[in-house]
């Protein structure tokens, strides 16, 4: 069953294991749309059904995907264990460290390729949607300790909606699945802060 709490990966092999542009799909896909199986996965990602296949039981060794009810002979469905994945922004260990790093550079690269797909297609939205949507940002002055308050701040904010995701019930007519984003990183340290 999808832990709403998320999943931490910390173990190196596992993060290597998600660090990988088609994995990382399949896990989002399956979030979104799941549960299906290989040859679903096949159809929503362009790859072909060993490759997904593959991609799934490696998601399934490190505890990112397992199998469904519902499947007959070889067509077995595939569920996402956690609607959330949360890798480390830190850690002390050098090999977590290289690693989480290396999946938070697919994961923005995800990111930004499907923002860049909906730039593209917003034309195709009612006006209601495009009207809805943004793609800005802020540059604010903010002490470490502001920083980490406003995006407690925004993590409420969205609390009331996430339930949605496991509730189809609970969706209001006319909803749709929308991604929102929120990245925050230092863009200019402060004059004189020493090195970690």
């Amino acid at each position: 069953m999808t832990d709403p709490k998320g999943i931490r990966l910390t173990d190196p092999q596992a993060l290597r294991a998600y660090a990988h542009p088609t994995r990382m799909a399949l896990v989002g896909l399956l979030r979104a749309e799941g549960p299906f199986t290989a040859t679903r996965a096949a159809e929503l990602t362009g790859e072909s059904v060993a490759s997904c296949s593959y991609h799934l039981r490696m998601l399934a060794k490190y505890g990112l995907v397992e199998e469904a009810e519902g499947g007959r002979g070889r067509e077995k469905p595939w569920r996402a264990t956690a609607q959330f994945t949360d890798v480390p922004g830190t850690h002390e260990d050098p090999a977590v460290a290289e690693a989480a790093t290396a999946t938070l550079r697919v994961m923005l690269q995800s990111y930004f390729e499907r923002a860049a797909r909906a730039v593209e297609t917003r034309h195709q939205l009612p006006p209601a949607w495009r009207d809805g949507e943004q793609f800005g940002d802020a540059l604010l002055y903010v002490t470490p300790e502001e920083l980490a308050a406003l995006s407690e701040q925004i993590e409420a904010l969205l609390t009331p909606y996430s339930d949605r995701m496991r509730h189809p019930e609970r969706r209001p007519e006319g909803a749709g699945l929308v991604q929102l984003l929120h990245i925050a990183y230092l863009y200019r340290r402060p004059e004189g802060e020493p090195d970690a």
